[in-house]
């Protein structure tokens, strides 16, 4: 997958028609490689997201809101000095390459009016953002380039902007039918039409390389000689064309409930065990396409050190239970050992000190013919036989202690291994630094602070924010995303007739629909019930089982786990959450 220049262009188009001369009334800087620019036009607000990761490097006009820190950074104070309260006078594409340049009507420090640009190079790990002013000098770059990392290109403070060095390619804008068919005779036909098209040709992915392979031949991966002249020309001109005459058509493909890959037009050579979705602007459709993964990658990187304390913490867990359990397997032997204790205290007359091995009859296996099995015992010569049984019974009361003793601190490790995907389970659903906080508070509190370095819990923990949704009836849905969050729903916000939601016998989220004494329809609850299932470690599955009941039959059992309930009276309801359905019962504004 990749942000290439047709895309590009799908949403310069966009911008130019949505937002073209409005007003910058914000400026923020979410992450260290991303900037969104509040806009105010004709046309109400719009985010412009500019990305120069190299994970997900994207500029869009974006409908999610995100978490700003609490200090901006330089660069985000910088642009807020030069361009709050200017307009965006203009948006182009450089040639066809993967370079947006945005240009601004302000005033400087001296009140002249001035122009300042913003170049955003969507170009993988070598994205940049570069701000410049007066003659295209740079006052700022996301990331400087030196002469010790380029020769060939620096991007410093006060020199003048260029353009990354061209490619020895061809722009197929530009490139007429005839040049086509000129650059198609001089190939090898032992080469794939796709990997000719990306090598060639300037801006063009792989996935709509293969879309124009497979219009030309019916197959994605077919070689130059399958291929008809004629068909070639009209396949690459007719994905060309819709760049040149603006008629995108941007769509996502998708396995499953998984986005797969996007362009600005219809992929259609991935067939029928794929879905392709069509999005009215290029802004839905990489909204949709990042989502998933801005938050995954959020969490990755602003968790780690939450991450290594959970895994190191199921490992050990784990390790420990299975060696329990191999013990708790050998106390088994416990009532053997009493057996051979009886065995030699009834036989003492006949038995002799310096015995080391015995056989004695066994009276409590009694055979089909009457006749009575053996028990061959081991005896310590040095001692006599009484006190040979006296070690057999100190062996059988040990194992008998122990095998009390055992299942005790196995179930103590099992609801501690519990508790630890509860934790798994909530980081999956963090959304926000303030998330990630509560998580790392409620950790602490646990006593997981030996491997917490340099953090205290805060003395006075500020009110959790929760996830809130409105079902089809009207109702309002409270959910948590964390321990911390699920306790203060469902025993502090909810009310003894309210209704409380989990997933069955899995991590989940505590769901409560708040109904102020109303009966909610059966629709009501399925919504409720889907919430539930989404907010668990179900959220993939299909035919999920959530567990429904009033908030007064949920208990918390006095020194538990955070998060932890019990609950005896209750119903239950088979659900396949929707992430596109939970999404649109989402309340603005809420975490």
């Amino acid at each position: 997958m990749a942000f290439d220049a047709g895309m590009l262009a799908c949403v310069i188009d966009e911008i130019r028609r949505t937002a073209l001369g409005a007003k910058i009334e914000k400026v923020f800087m979410p992450e260290r490689d991303e900037i969104v620019l509040q806009l105010r036009g004709f046309e109400g607000s719009r985010r412009l997201l500019i990305n120069a990761g190299s994970n997900t490097p994207r500029i869009c006009l974006t409908a999610q809101q995100k978490e700003n820190p609490m200090t901006p950074p330089m660069l985000c104070m910088l642009l807020r000095k030069h361009l709050q309260g200017a307009r965006l006078s203009e948006i182009r594409q450089a040639g066809f390459e993967r370079v947006a340049v945005l240009s601004f009507e302000t005033r400087d420090e001296m009140g002249f009016a001035c122009t300042r640009r913003l170049y955003a190079e969507i170009m993988g790990k070598y994205s940049n953002l570069i701000f410049t002013g007066d003659g295209d000098r740079i006052i700022a770059a996301l990331r400087t380039v030196d002469f010790s990392t380029s020769s060939r290109r620096q991007v410093l403070p006060g020199m003048t902007y260029e353009l990354p060095p061209q490619q020895d390619k061809a722009d197929p804008i530009s490139l007429t039918r005839d040049g086509f068919l000129e650059m198609l005779a001089g190939e090898s036909p032992d080469r794939p039409l796709d990997k000719w098209i990306t090598s060639r040709f300037l801006g063009i992915s792989a996935a709509v390389a293969r879309e124009i392979a497979w219009r030309a031949s019916g197959r994605g991966d077919a070689f130059l000689f399958q291929v008809d002249r004629a068909r070639a020309v009209e396949a690459f001109f007719e994905i060309t064309d819709m760049i040149r005459e603006a008629n995108f058509s941007p769509s996502i493909i998708f396995s499953g409930t998984k986005p797969v890959e996007y362009a600005f037009c219809e992929l259609r050579h991935y067939g029928t065990d794929f879905e392709m979705r069509r999005y009215e602007s290029a802004g839905l459709l990489l909204d949709e396409f990042f989502h998933t993964r801005d938050r995954e990658n959020h969490v990755k990187q602003r968790a780690a050190d939450i991450l290594r304390i959970l895994t190191n913490a199921d490992t050990r867990l784990r390790r420990k239970l299975e060696l329990q359990r191999e013990e708790l397997e050998a106390c088994k032997k416990g009532e053997e050992y009493k057996k051979y204790a009886d065995l030699i205290t009834a036989n003492l007359y006949c038995l002799q000190r310096g015995m080391t091995r015995v056989e004695l009859t066994d009276y409590e296996d009694c055979r089909d013919d009457g006749t009575f099995g053996t028990a061959v015992i081991t005896l310590d010569g040095r001692l006599s036989p009484s006190a040979n049984a006296q070690v057999y019974y100190k062996k059988y009361n040990k194992s008998k202690t122990a095998k009390v003793e055992l299942a005790r601190q196995i179930e103590i490790g099992e609801s501690e291994l519990r508790y630890i995907d509860s934790v798994f389970d909530a980081l999956t659903h963090a959304e926000t630094a303030a998330d990630l906080g509560e998580i790392r508070d409620e950790l602490y509190r646990s006593g997981y602070a030996s491997r917490m370095k340099n953090y205290s819990a805060s003395k006075k923990s500020a009110t959790p924010t929760v996830a809130r949704f409105r079902t089809s009836g009207g109702y309002q849905v409270l959910c948590g995303k964390n321990n911390l969050q699920n306790e203060y729903i469902t025993h502090k916000l909810a009310g003894k007739n309210d209704y409380w939601f989990h997933v069955k016998n899995l991590p989940g989220s505590h769901t409560v629909m708040l109904c102020d004494g109303e009966e909610p329809s059966a629709q009501d609850f399925t919504e409720a019930a889907e919430i539930a299932a989404y907010f668990s470690k179900g959220a993939d599955g299909q035919n999920v089982e959530v567990d429904y009941t009033l908030v007064r039959n949920v208990k918390k059992p006095a020194g538990s786990k955070p998060g932890f309930v019990i609950y005896h009276t209750n119903w239950s309801c088979i659900v396949t959450p929707n992430e596109d359905k939970i999404r649109a019962m989402r309340l603005t504004g809420s975490r």
